[in-house]
C-alpha cells in the first residue's frame, strides 16, 4: 500500500532587509531561559510581586540568576520593576502587558510539547 504524504502549505514569510534581525529569533531569545519563562509564568498569576517572594516561588534560582533575568525581562518590555524610596528598599515586579499577551503563546507551546513528549519513542536501554 502506497502511503501518501500531504504538506500543509507553508505561509509567505517575507524576506528581511540585509541586516535585520528575524522577530521570531528575537522573541525567542527574550524568553529562551529556563528562568525566564518560569518567572513570566509566575508573575502572570499574580497582580505584583517583590524580589523574595519571587525567588521563594521559583524556589532554586539564586540572587544573582534572578536578577539578571529580571533585568533582561525588563529590557524585553516583559516585566516592569517599580522601586519605593523607602529603607529598606522595596521592589516590585509585575507582568507586562506584553507578558499577558504572550500566555496563550506559551499555553499552546505547552499543548505541543505534551502531546509531542507522548509520540516521540523512548529510548532503548543499552546492555
Amino acid at each position: 500500500m502506497e502511503q501518501v504524504v500531504t504538506q500543509l502549505p507553508r505561509p509567505a514569510v517575507p524576506a528581511l532587509p540585509q541586516g535585520e534581525t528575524c522577530p521570531v529569533q528575537s522573541a525567542i531569545a527574550s524568553i529562551a531561559d529556563k528562568w525566564k519563562l518560569l518567572i513570566l509564568i509566575e508573575l502572570t498569576k499574580v497582580p505584583v510581586l517583590r524580589f523574595k517572594e519571587l525567588q521563594r516561588q521559583l524556589g532554586t534560582v539564586s540572587q544573582k540568576v534572578l536578577t539578571s533575568a529580571l533585568r533582561d525581562l525588563e529590557a524585553d518590555g516583559l516585566v516592569e520593576r517599580k522601586v519605593y524610596a523607602e529603607v529598606p528598599p522595596r521592589v516590585e515586579y509585575r507582568a507586562t502587558s506584553g507578558a499577558h499577551e504572550l500566555l496563550p503563546i506559551l499555553s499552546q507551546l505547552h499543548d505541543w510539547a505534551v502531546a509531542h513528549s507522548l509520540r516521540r519513542p523512548k529510548p532503548h536501554a543499552v546492555n
